[in-house]
């Protein structure tokens, strides 16, 4: 169990000096406008950066830019190990960047999205200027190193922090860098994928949220200059070489439809056996965080020992399934191998996005059925890479409940308009289905599991919206270690009459709290489990915050009290119901004796 979430810190210029520039540009629009193009910029910059120190590290780790579709490949700098090298970089890469994640920017551990949809949406747009330099070498050792994931999630979670740090160092308030983080997002997809349009409707669709014609205007304008950027380092064409689309009858639609409808079944399923195996290794592991990737870089080692066309993000392996080149048993396996091979790096503590492999496995998913439709009805059906490229497209919005980025994206890949009807009905049944089964995406539902509803306001409007947790919390409860045994922290409990208290790691830092529910059951259950095994992770609270989010937090978890974190991960204080309830009598008995006047006016 990671880190109780963590929190920010900002850096402004001296006010005089923006209002300075401000004028100079003519305004707040103005200087939106000028932010914005910094924005697209950079994230232009950060993606072709990113690319290539991931290609540095996969040449290290490997001795080729990309070994995915090499097979069993030779590191020719590790020439002796032969094919086993794929039992070592794993283990080496974890020792690289699980102390870097976990010392410098615990919030660039995963796939970087949900972070990012929680700073715009719970932390005013705020995120650490660490992050960008620790997501770029944590992820690109990741993915170098054998971790089967994407780059577009960290390429997001980069472009958003800067947008963050310029509307941070600009003071332009909390809805402006709001803004500014999605056009960071839609620029680092855009020079990602050198698809613009895509890149801007991820920025709305998935992190802002937001239509409004301001808006769509600053991420489009982000977008556009990110992608040109881009195409200075990478070229005008489509970063992956996709044959041509056709429909060959109208009887395609249903087929199309069904594939839908599998896609969605798909797409629910690698989200439950991600977070599955999440909860897996927090149960298992009881060492050090640092140390969890490259103890579990052994496990991944031996999925890429059977399968190492799972090495790194794949796009090769991608194209290949697409072009025809490998038999329906193999596309199957390649399918279940990535479900497996990217949920076990998550678990471990890797760093990377699920954006690609969501394409990866829709691709294997729609070249497996085409080829099946094709043999069924080979004068009714297109080939099988048509049913590729619709699978990729539908698999992700299945996942990421993100529709119209999905649909964007392949039909930018392949800029063929033909693909638009069978391409939309896929992804519709697709999406509509998902939702049916699972209530969240791939995305939200790690929120969700923090006790983080992003659909919901952060805090509700009146006096509790303006009362900071750092005047109500208390230092409250010593905390226990993770070590320590159950019928310890039971004792405790008993002697001190608390109904929680929080859990610390070795390193000092909070990953949870215990209470007297979860020590009843373990107690009942006989089994012998100590206080970091049974511990919940509850949603963060940081000093910063109202208590309008924590009273939020508090009915959401159904919990009497939460741990206020530091920056540094540490335990800053205890916040309980009846801090909160003093606080909203104290700013009560103020406003009173103003003259009726609330602490918020």
């Amino acid at each position: 169990m990671g880190p109780v979430g963590s929190t920010s810190t900002s850096t402004s210029l001296p006010g005089g000096l923006v209002a300075t520039v401000r004028e100079r540009l003519g305004g707040q629009d103005g200087l939106l406008v000028a932010l914005a193009l910094l924005v697209g910029v950079g994230a232009g910059l950060g993606a072709i950066g990113f690319r290539y120190l991931i290609e540095a590290f996969t040449w290290i780790f490997s001795g080729h830019t990309d070994p995915s579709a090499l097979g069993h490949f030779t590191n020719p700098h590790l020439a002796f190990l032969g094919p086993f090298v794929v039992l070592v970089v794993p283990i080496v890469g974890g020792l690289l960047y699980g102390p870097l994640v976990y010392r410098f920017a615990p919030e660039a551990r995963g796939h970087g999205v949900p972070e990012v949809m929680l700073a715009v949406h719970q932390n005013e747009g705020r995120i650490r200027g660490r992050v960008p330099i620790v997501k770029s070498f944590a992820s690109a050792i990741c993915i170098g190193a054998g971790g089967s994931v994407g780059r577009e999630g960290p390429i997001v979670q980069i472009g958003s922090a800067i947008g963050s740090g310029l509307g941070q160092l600009t003071r332009l308030g909390a809805e402006n860098t709001r803004l500014l983080v999605a056009c960071g997002a839609a620029g680092g997809i855009g020079a990602t994928f050198n698809a613009p349009i895509a890149g801007v409707f991820f920025g709305l669709e998935l992190i802002l949220r937001d239509w409004e014609t301001r808006s769509f205007g600053l991420v489009v304008l982000a977008g556009v200059v990110a992608t040109a950027v881009g195409r200075i380092a990478f070229g005008a064409e489509a970063f992956l070489t996709l044959p041509e689309f056709t429909l060959v009858s109208g009887w395609e639609y249903p087929l199309y439809a069904l594939l839908g409808l599998i896609a969605a079944v798909i797409g629910v399923a690698f989200i439950r056996v991600l977070y599955g195996m999440e909860d897996v290794a927090d149960r298992v592991w009881h060492g050090p965080a640092w140390l969890r990737p490259a103890a579990g870089g052994i496990l991944l080692g031996l999925v890429l020992l059977v399968l190492p066309e799972m090495y790194g993000v794949g796009y090769p392996v991608l194209e290949g399934a697409i072009h025809g080149e490998y038999v329906v048993g193999l596309l199957l396996a390649f399918l279940a191998g990535k479900i497996l091979a990217t949920s076990l790096t998550m678990a471990i503590g890797g760093s990377g996005g699920v954006f690609a492999p969501s394409l990866f496995i829709g691709a294997m998913l729609g070249s497996a059925f085409g080829t099946g439709a094709h043999d069924l009805l080979p004068g009714l059906t297109a080939g099988a890479g048509a049913y590729g490229l619709v699978g990729m497209a539908a698999v992700f919005a299945a996942a990421g409940r993100a529709p119209i980025t999905a649909v964007l994206i392949v039909f930018e890949l392949t800029g063929d308009y033909s693909i638009i009807l069978p391409l939309m009905l896929a992804v519709v049944v697709a999406t509509g289905l998902s939702k049916l089964l699972s209530e969240d995406s791939i995305y939200t539902l790690k929120l969700r599991r923090r006790g983080i509803d992003i659909e919901r306001p952060a805090a509700p409007p009146g006096v509790l919206g303006g009362i900071k947790v750092a005047t109500a919390m208390h230092t409250g409860p010593s905390a226990v270690r993770a070590e320590a045994p159950v019928s310890e922290v039971a004792a405790r409990l008993a002697a001190e009459g608390r109904d929680a208290l929080p859990v610390l790691d070795l390193e000092e830092r909070v990953i949870g709290i215990v209470d007297v529910r979860a020590i009843e059951r373990a107690l009942a259950d006989g089994d012998a489990a100590t206080a970091g095994e049974v511990a919940e992770d509850p949603p963060a609270l940081r000093p910063e915050d109202d208590l309008g989010q924590a009273v939020i937090r508090l009915a959401e978890g159904d919990l009497s009290a939460l741990p206020v974190v530091a920056p540094d991960g540490g335990l800053a204080g205890w916040l309980e119901h009846r801090d909160v309830l003093r606080a909203y009598a104290a700013a009560n008995a103020v406003g009173s004796s103003n003259g009726g006047v609330s602490a918020t006016s």
